[in-house]
């Protein structure tokens, strides 16, 4: 086996797949919000509905003990972790409800910053100078984009965007401080408890069928598979390098709504995203080169 095939069959490399893959289907929760036109503790009630008929079986069928399992859930981290993705799942909707999809992904680019940060103080993570490089390049899209689509009627929106990002920030640091707790019992949990809060204050009555069917595939592929994956992948890779990636849904998220509602993105906002991807794009070049050139014998 070469060198370059034994880079790819890493567990970093694998982590780095995941989590990419995981932020193309977390990029489609804009459009999917758009396309179940509800209010959002009714989303947020059908989504989480949703979630739980499809992380229950999986979980059933994947726990050999699941006593244990429940006993180990119980714990403080496990419990600080459904605290966090509750609290994350709640505002990602709500801002997306409160404010356009380009503004709330522009305060969602600065979970790389949050996740380093919060990983330097919880875990002692370093910063490489790559992933420096990278970030600043990354914020100067940022600052971009937000210099475009930001304004002061979308503070309400800008706030709970801001709550959203710690929450989805912390929750990565706290999968990858204790890998011992279940990830997928973690979002299920939390995905119960996100429905019991919406459960008075949504919309009496049943969702059209569109809407159920469109409120299905958030609970399913993203608070359920893409929640679980991104938390999977997280633990194999550096916080900062979670978040790094999950920039993208910044660049992608905004496209398809483009794309579906003609929901309009103007060019200093576009240059903003184009270079956020050109950042991520940058760093998983450059790391894949330096992990594929071997070390010369000592």
């Amino acid at each position: 086996m070469s060198i370059t095939s034994r880079a790819l069959l890493t567990p970093r490399a694998a982590g780095l797949a995941v989590v990419l893959f995981s932020t193309l289907l977390w990029s489609l929760v804009g459009l999917f919000v758009r396309m179940a036109d509800l209010d959002a503790w009714t989303i947020i009630l059908w989504r989480s509905v949703f979630a739980v008929l499809a992380l229950a079986p999986f979980w059933l069928l994947a726990t050999a003990d699941k006593a244990q399992a429940l006993r180990a859930g119980a714990s403080r981290a496990s419990l600080f972790a459904i605290g966090l993705a509750v609290v994350g799942n709640i505002s990602y909707i709500g801002a997306l409800q409160l404010t356009s999809v380009a503004t709330v992904m522009t305060i969602y680019a600065t979970l790389p910053f949050v996740t380093a940060l919060l990983g330097l103080v919880a875990l002692r993570e370093k910063l490489s100078r790559r992933f420096g490089a990278a970030a600043l390049v990354a914020a100067v899209g940022i600052t971009i984009t937000a210099g475009a689509a930001v304004s002061v009627g979308d503070s309400a929106g800008i706030l709970v965007a801001a709550l959203m990002t710690l929450s989805w920030g912390g929750l990565l640091v706290q999968a990858k401080r204790y890998p011992k707790i279940d990830l997928t019992l973690i979002s299920l949990v939390s995905a119960v408890i996100a429905a019991g809060i919406a459960l008075p204050l949504a919309s009496p009555g049943l969702p059209s069928a569109t809407a159920l069917f469109v409120c299905a595939l958030l609970g399913v592929l993203t608070s359920g598979l893409a929640n679980v994956l991104t938390l999977m992948g997280g633990r194999q890779i550096r916080s900062g390098e979670t978040g790094l990636l999950l920039l993208l849904d910044v660049a992608l998220s905004p496209l398809w709504v483009w794309l579906a509602y003609d929901e309009r993105v103007g060019p200093p906002a576009l240059f903003g995203g184009a270079l956020v991807v050109i950042a991520v794009a940058g760093y998983l070049f450059t790391d894949a080169r330096r992990r594929a050139v071997p070390c010369p014998a000592p």
